[in-house]
């Protein structure tokens, strides 16, 4: 298992240089895909930079840019490589630097390794079942990723704050809803003054794990390769992935691949 955290935490590197190369461009392409969200270059170019680096490791591999697997085939994967290729590409048009390298992989129809590169701030997040989650800092390409347990011991093992002040609640930029803000009035109710963060991409789910969160509501939609590697490092640094009931599991390989309404909890 260690091996493949290990070709995770590479080809997410390389793809964050390949991002980066687009990124300090002036000027870069945008289509929009059949669903209204946009693609530049960037994720194609992420995306061949993952799958060749995963491939060495035989395993199955779901990507958002790759080609449509139908559920007949997948469902009897028992475990599969899940990546989004560059998460919160809105995030990378408008130039604010929270997006994201997103790389799972799922057994059965759980994360149980999760890489997130955020190749702008060149931090990496990563975790792994037997292992823990981790947060490695000022980390990229061209550092030395031959040993991971070298990288273990240059990284902060999650969660690295125990205790907020004030009960802290992250959510996204770009879907605030009518459902998020009645639940946010719910937890005021039960925790008085509350802090809300707003962030792009998958690093809402880093901030629980880091512990700067306490929760992370999401009630609008999401597909599965946007959750899963962030869901595994979340699970990694102790924390709670549930559906909106706070009680059923969120699980991944369905033949929909939209996920349902989810809470991440400390």
């Amino acid at each position: 298992m260690h091996s493949n955290l290990l070709n995770a935490i590479k080809a997410a590197l390389n793809a964050g240089r390949e991002i980066l190369e687009i990124y300090n461009q002036n000027d870069f392409e945008i289509k929009i895909k059949s669903d209204n969200s946009p693609l530049t270059i960037a994720d194609k170019k992420a995306h061949k930079v993952i799958t060749e680096g995963l491939f060495k490791t035989n395993i199955k591999l779901l990507s958002e840019e790759g080609k449509n697997i139908l559920f007949e085939e997948r469902y009897e994967w028992e475990q599969y490589w899940l990546v989004d290729p560059l998460d919160g590409t809105k995030e990378f048009i408008k130039r604010n630097g929270e997006f994201t390298v997103n790389i799972a992989l799922i057994k059965g129809n759980t994360p149980v390794l999760g890489v997130i590169y955020v190749p702008v701030t060149k931090d990496l997040y990563f975790s792994e079942e037997s292992l823990g989650a981790y947060k490695a800092i000022n980390i990229d390409y061209e550092t030395d990723t031959s040993d991971l347990n070298k990288i273990v011991n240059s990284s902060f093992k999650l969660p690295f704050i125990e205790e907020n002040e004030i009960f802290t609640v992250v959510g996204s930029r770009s879907h605030m809803n009518e459902d998020t803000e009645n639940f946010i009035v719910k937890l005021k109710k039960e925790h008085g003054e509350i802090d809300f963060i707003s962030k792009g991409s998958s690093l809402k789910i880093c901030m629980v794990a880091e512990g700067i969160a306490n929760i992370y509501p999401r009630f609008a939609p999401t597909m599965e390769w946007d959750t899963a590697a962030g869901h595994a490092i979340a699970l990694g640094a102790g924390c709670t992935v549930t559906q909106s009931d706070e009680s059923s599991p969120v699980i991944y390989n369905k033949e929909d691949l939209l996920n349902p309404w989810f809470i991440v909890k400390r």
